[in-house]
């Protein structure tokens, strides 16, 4: 709702946009800037909380380049359509299934509200001598009549430049009163780094629904998938502070001990678990300790986090 009546708003208003952000193109060098404004909008959401239109230049770009490169794509399948039942053999196709046709290019290229088709049934005569021989006065014709289907098309230019108006814009809801519009977007540009966190709750650690009906003990369960990821975390942040301290670009993580600039906790736990310490017993007594052994590469990573080698070691 809020977002049907921003878009029918700005149509005749210009939003007092407050520049929020504003770098390099991300992608390409010497390209466009990467420009966002946002603006607190006049009207709350439904539920009385404030809401932040945002807007992007490149999302605004990208955004009016899909829309055409789709109405180009549209309007070549429609053109090959149109024809396959112009030329050749007639096709006696029910207008029901021709209009099918069109239904699917108008979909799959989501173009439905932009292109308007038109299907038309043409009549094609030709007429015929009902004998051979040189025509006289005399001479009759017989017609025959061949029955098309026609497909014409127009891009609804008037519907492409409203939905143009509102490109690169989309809103923001916060239950936050206190933020200002610069904080709500800098909140909404740190979302990718939360989801990466819930994706490796989903992944690494393997969190699957379980059979819990009392709220403590599902709290109790989320507790410690949340100290997990906050233990993921601290490694993660620890690592890859005291790369930068040491200078040190990039470590041989990877599988075939490629480089990697930006290791992860899945990764550096993987490089410890094949780490093993046994202990040979015989009749209940200790007779020989296997201490674990450590590779250069693991012990570089045990002193960065501050790790002692002696956790993998007997115990003094």
């Amino acid at each position: 709702m809020e977002d049907k009546e921003f878009r029918e708003w700005i149509q005749t208003h210009e939003p007092k946009w407050e520049k929020v952000r504003d770098q390099r193109n991300p992608r390409r060098k010497g390209g466009p800037r990467d420009r966002w404004y946002a603006m607190k909008y006049h009207i709350p959401s439904r539920e009385a909380w404030p809401v932040i239109w945002v807007f992007g230049s490149l999302l605004r770009l990208k955004q009016e380049q899909a829309r055409r490169e789709r109405i180009a794509r549209a309007e070549q399948r429609l053109e090959d359509l149109a024809r396959s039942y112009e030329e050749g053999r007639p096709r006696k196709k029910a207008r029901h299934e021709v209009q099918r046709q069109i239904d699917e290019i108008l979909e799959s290229c989501k173009v439905r509200s932009y292109v308007r088709v038109s299907l038309d049934r043409i009549y094609l005569h030709t007429y015929k001598q009902d004998r051979p021989g040189r025509p006289g006065p005399d001479t009759k014709y017989i017609r025959k009549t061949k029955r098309k289907w026609r497909i014409t098309w127009r891009v609804d230019e008037g519907r492409v430049a409203y939905d143009h108006k509102s490109d690169g814009m989309f809103p923001l809801l916060t239950n936050d009163r206190n933020l200002t519009v610069s904080e709500v977007f800098e909140a909404y540009k740190r979302q990718p780094k939360i989801e990466k966190r819930f994706q490796q709750a989903k992944t690494v650690h393997e969190i699957a629904p379980v059979l819990l009906k009392n709220e403590d003990r599902i709290e109790a369960l989320f507790f410690l998938y949340f100290i997990a990821l906050l233990v993921q975390t601290l490694i993660e942040r620890e690592l890859r502070n005291a790369m930068k301290r040491e200078g040190i670009e990039a470590l041989p993580l990877y599988p075939e001990e490629r480089a990697n600039k930006r290791p992860t906790a899945d990764q550096i736990l993987k490089l410890f678990s094949l780490v093993q310490r046994n202990v040979l017993v015989a009749k209940g007594c200790e007779v020989e300790v296997f201490e674990a052994e450590l590779t250069d590469l693991q012990k570089q990573i045990l002193k960065m986090l501050g790790v002692p080698e002696a956790a993998y070691l007997r115990r003094r």
